[in-house]
């Protein structure tokens, strides 16, 4: 039980951090966490970046769909595959990420005592 007491409290300091991010960037924790992984990889396809974030395609869907109406990424067609789409981040979003990682927003620090 006191595994699950503590998994509560990461939730929670979790939720916490979001509504901060939220409120200085304008981004859901995931939208931010998709920008981070495009920048880390240049270009995903859909399946990559649900892999990436751990959600569901469905909601890797509603995060891209948000992210791209946001003009922070674009998607392209596959040069074998034309079914395939991949995405990459905008001149916008490039930009955002840069300001998310210059930020002066710091973990919280019960999550930093966890993760040491």
């Amino acid at each position: 039980m006191d595994t699950l007491c503590k998994i509560r409290d990461i939730y929670r300091t979790i939720a916490e951090f979001e509504k901060e991010f939220e409120k200085e960037f304008g981004l859901s924790l995931n939208e931010g966490m998709l920008l981070c992984s495009l920048n880390d990889n240049q270009c995903l396809s859909s399946t990559e970046i649900a892999n990436s974030l751990g959600l569901t395609c469905s909601n890797t869907s509603k995060v891209i769909k948000a992210v791209e109406e946001k003009d922070f990424i674009e998607r392209t067609l596959g040069k074998e595959d034309k079914r395939q789409m991949y995405f990459t981040l905008t001149k916008e979003g490039k930009n955002k990420i840069s300001k998310i990682k210059t930020s002066p927003l710091e973990l919280p620090q019960s999550l930093k005592e966890i993760i040491k």
